[in-house]
């Protein structure tokens, strides 16, 4: 599903069971992220599905990338492998006001 900014970060601060998933590369990530991300690089193609699968599918997804491009395409490939909560952020990082911690 297409989430705003508003909607898709009160959403993520209200649901206990959200994971932030970011799915830029790892250069993009260096440059700052949502606070309490995971990354998987969309980039790695087969090893991003490897990894995303292994993820818990009962919890409730809110991906981002730089744009909203990839982190939607992301959100189709979970629900193509069972996951039914994905939920992208339309613009992406890139018209992110929230905020923006450096990563860990």
């Amino acid at each position: 599903m297409n989430l705003d900014q508003q909607q898709w970060w009160e959403e993520a601060q209200q649901d206990s069971n959200a994971v932030l998933l970011d799915v830029r590369t790892p250069e993009e990530w260096d440059q700052g992220i949502i606070p309490g991300a995971i990354n998987i690089d969309y980039y790695k193609g087969q090893g991003f599905i490897d990894e995303v699968s292994q993820l818990d599918k009962s919890k409730t997804y809110y991906v981002y990338c730089r744009s909203g491009v990839r982190s939607a395409n992301a959100c189709s490939i979970m629900n193509e492998l069972g996951f039914e909560k994905a939920n992208n952020l339309l613009g992406g990082i890139s018209q992110w006001s929230g905020p923006v911690v450096a990563a860990e």
